[in-house]
């Protein structure tokens, strides 16, 4: 498995990245943290990571505005008070919410109540890409100076 992962590293992340975004209750900082010790270049490793889980995170956006219930419930299993936290924090706080869409439990509610409440596209893409890529940013710098230590010890 690893030496699949590392063979096909950038898209395996893209995907991993996207589905940890969707559907499945998967993170993906484990993989880009394995392809930044094996090698792989930062930046790249990065924006990888951030336009996969954006893009899933535009795909929970798209169900809140066109999906309706029965994709919400059916698809993206958010439960009714997952739904209902995140629209309060959404009320309270507005769009700038979107920043937080990284969050484990609240982040795909944010992405869904960001679709039914009509935030606009450009203003959505912003700040989910924005919350997004600052998180891969953090780990990867945490990851690549723990390698450093290492090495120097």
């Amino acid at each position: 498995m690893e030496h699949w992962l590392l063979e096909n590293g950038y898209p395996a992340l893209f995907l991993l990245s996207f589905l940890a975004s969707t559907l499945v209750p998967l993170g993906s900082e484990w993989l880009l943290a394995v392809l930044l010790v094996n090698g792989f270049d930062a930046s790249i490793v990065v924006l990888v990571a951030t336009v996969g889980n954006s893009c899933g995170a535009l795909t929970t956006y798209a169900i809140g505005l066109w999906g309706g219930p029965f994709l919400v419930q059916r698809f993206l299993r958010i439960s009714h008070e997952s739904q209902q936290r995140a629209e309060r924090y959404f009320t309270r706080y507005g769009s700038w919410a979107l920043l937080f869409s990284w969050l484990p439990i609240i982040g795909d509610p944010l992405c869904l109540a960001g679709g039914v409440l009509r935030t606009g596209f450009w203003r959505f893409l912003l700040l989910v890409t924005t919350g997004k890529f600052v998180r891969y940013l953090v780990v990867a710098k945490v990851v690549l100076e723990g390698t450093k230590v290492v090495i120097s010890n």
